[in-house]
């Protein structure tokens, strides 16, 4: 996306807000049903609906019965808004659902999108998207199809941090861009967990924190990359690694002659970036965490820390994410991170893999 693009559909979004608010008061909340009650729909998404201004729970979606009423008690869900994945079909007829959030692994996110636009309901999607660009490609025809919305969880465009780094990269700080890095990990200990399975994840930690290096080099930068060359680093002995890849370093070329170095593993830990321009640079680190990210402007080194602008009244990254889905409902506004943005990504990603496969330069 340019930048030129970028900052049109941010402060397209910022006026929906601020006309939506006037238009529709403070009454009118959008309702969320949550497909997948792990670690991250349960103990991240959930909760945050009580910073939210214009979302609130209304349904959820699991394979434990006991589970989801035990949610649905304390959070004040009724039980008829209680689905499993059979009777998933069935939110259809819920009018207190305007949108579905699927989360769960990687390789179910096409299915719950698709059978959600059926339903007639919006849909929020965990990143990534799905496992290949065509997949990606049936979910928005699928929501285009049935006149629904369709935005994916990059939440690190709502984390104050990130916001202002864009907003300095595009107001010239480090001057024109030239480098940037962009590096993410974490120690994946277990070998049972489900993103260590290909038929669930799709893939190994590009699949996984491969999205926020990926993200970050194209929003700093502000630019698409042409070309991509990749190379894997696995050990097969590893447990873990029986079936997805640890570590994923690739370089894009960007039009302008700038350079994106990306990482990701499942056997460090890692969580930075950096933009270099002909005048100074722009640092993060750590970077994209759920909280306690810094960030430092310098002409070469960390000159300065920056501080950057609070979110709004009991706003989080999270909740930030969940009204912005809400505003589009409401005022039939496009997410600025839409099925299409995922999309990008998913075609880049596949073009990493196939760099990695055949040992050469992909063209994008």
């Amino acid at each position: 996306m340019s930048l030129a693009r970028r900052d049109i559909l941010m402060g397209a979004a910022a006026l929906a807000t601020a006309s939506s608010s006037r238009a529709v008061g403070q009454d009118r909340r959008v309702g969320f049903a949550i497909v997948g009650l792990g670690g991250y729909g349960l103990g991240v998404i959930i909760p945050q609906f009580a910073n939210c201004r214009h979302s609130r729970l209304t349904a959820l979606v699991s394979g434990d019965p006991a589970k989801a009423r035990t949610v649905a008690a304390r959070y004040g869900v009724p039980e008829r808004s209680i689905y499993s994945y059979e009777t998933f079909d069935r939110i259809r007829d819920n009018p207190d659902v305007d949108v579905v959030y699927v989360v769960l692994p990687n390789a179910m996110h096409a299915e719950y999108v698709v059978r959600a636009a059926k339903a007639r309901k919006h849909v929020l999607c965990e990143k990534p998207m799905a496992v290949s660009a065509a997949e990606c490609e049936t979910m928005i025809a699928a929501c285009k199809a049935a006149g629904r919305k369709l935005m994916i969880g990059y939440r690190c465009h709502f984390e104050p941090f990130n916001l202002e780094a864009m907003r300095l990269a595009r107001s010239g700080a480090a001057g024109r861009s030239r480098y940037v890095v962009s590096e993410h990990g974490f120690v994946q200990h277990d070998p049972s967990k489900w993103r260590l399975k290909t038929a669930l994840s799709g893939g190994g930690s590009l699949m996984d924190m491969g999205i926020y290096s990926l993200q970050a080099a194209r929003y700093m930068s502000g630019e698409e990359p042409v070309a991509v060359t990749a190379r894997a680093s696995t050990d097969r002995s590893d447990p873990r690694f029986h079936e997805v890849e640890d570590m994923m370093q690739w370089t894009l070329d960007f039009p302008s002659g700038a350079i994106g170095q990306c990482m990701s593993m499942y056997s460090a830990a890692q969580n930075h970036i950096l933009l270099m321009g002909d005048k100074g640079r722009i640092e993060l680190e750590p970077a994209t965490r759920y909280d306690g990210n810094h960030m430092w402007i310098g002409k070469d080194g960390r000159e300065q820390e920056i501080v950057a602008p609070p979110p709004g009244p009991g706003k989080t990254m999270f909740a930030g994410q969940l009204d912005h889905m809400a505003q589009c409902v409401l005022t039939g506004s496009e997410p600025i991170v839409s099925g299409e943005e995922g999309l990008r990504d998913m075609r880049i990603i596949d073009a990493i893999y196939r760099s990695a496969r055949e040992g050469r330069t992909v063209g994008l």
